[in-house]
């Protein structure tokens, strides 16, 4: 853990970390325990505190419970979005660590585009992104991918699983990679062999969204605005019900981190913030599409860190 007071900023940790943080943490003294908050006791570091906050968001309750003990008399009382606050916006050296991510992530999308084929499983694939990532530099993937074919793409966080691909399938393919502690977040969807008509207006209706999206994205807007900007296209198309969950969110350490870009954060978006925009459209049963990037939020605009292509590729 980290306490942090007008005065001094401690950095709390068992041996198992002792070697580690020894060049990971510098903006703090370290202390090295196997009861922190009783070490942290012992050094007086509460002594004299009055209020303690702690960030309910990242917090279990045994953690407040041991915080009340350890610090009474002092108030305690949580907060949200400590840390989600200090992590909205990048610097130059945090974008070209999530930069790296996205190019990994391309570079296997790219590798995908001659993998995928009738009779290979999702789980095939998921197990060759894998691969692909470690090989190509990234530390893990960014989460549990998620390869979703034919009926399945029509589930936004479907699980992969034996089903093999057939001719006329769509398949949404989710997936990202930590570098250095960051992560990429991409999606792109594919048709096999063909695609019928009502697959290609689909598609060509969240491409024109996503397309728009990051033409409006830009530091100042609000995460609402931006969202109903892009969901108004989709509504316009006729499948407004079909686009269920949020146009997209920060990226970072986390896989999903403030901010929020959708219609409940009215809040203005950060220059350097470092946002996805996938907006998706759902028909239950039939079939899915999604398309996402991940863009750098600038003063009048925005930079795209995934390069992969999104017009509809059909393999």
């Amino acid at each position: 853990m980290i306490f942090i007071s007008q005065d001094a900023a401690f950095f709390l940790t068992d041996f198992r970390y002792k070697e580690q943080s020894v060049s990971e943490v510098t903006a703090c003294r370290r202390i090295i325990a196997r009861d922190l908050f009783a070490a942290a006791s012992r050094r007086g570091i509460f002594a004299g505190v009055k209020t303690i906050v702690f960030d309910e968001d990242n917090s279990s309750y045994r953690f407040a419970s041991d915080v009340r003990r350890y610090t009474a008399p002092a108030e305690v009382r949580p907060a949200s979005g400590i840390a989600a606050r200090c992590m909205t916006c990048k610097d130059d050296i945090e974008i070209a660590s999530l930069t790296q991510a996205a190019s990994i992530s391309d570079r296997v999308f790219t590798d995908l585009l001659g993998l995928i084929r009738p009779g290979v499983t999702e789980l095939d694939l998921v197990a060759e992104i894998a691969s692909r990532h470690r090989r190509y530099g990234a530390e893990n993937d960014a989460f549990d991918t998620i390869v979703a074919s034919g009926p399945h793409s029509s589930m936004p966080h479907a699980r992969p699983t034996t089903r093999a691909l057939a001719a006329g399938d769509f398949v949404t393919i989710d997936f990202g990679c930590i570098f250095d502690g960051y992560h990429s977040d991409i999606t792109r969807t594919v048709a096999v062999g063909r695609a019928s008509r009502a697959m290609k207006d689909v598609y060509a209706v969240v491409l024109e969204a996503q397309v728009t999206g990051i033409a409006a994205a830009r530091a100042g807007i609000t995460g609402k605005q931006l969202d109903r900007t892009v969901r108004r296209i989709i509504a316009q198309r006729g499948y407004g019900k079909y686009f269920v969950h949020g146009l997209g969110h920060g990226i970072g350490l986390q896989i999903h981190e403030e901010p929020k870009v959708s219609k409940i954060n009215t809040n203005e978006l950060n220059e350097g913030a470092v946002i996805t925009i996938e907006p998706g459209i759902y028909l239950p049963g039939a079939f899915g599409v999604r398309i996402e990037d991940d863009v750098v939020l600038r003063n009048g605009g925005c930079d795209v860190i995934t390069r992969s292509p999104k017009e509809l590729i059909i393999l």
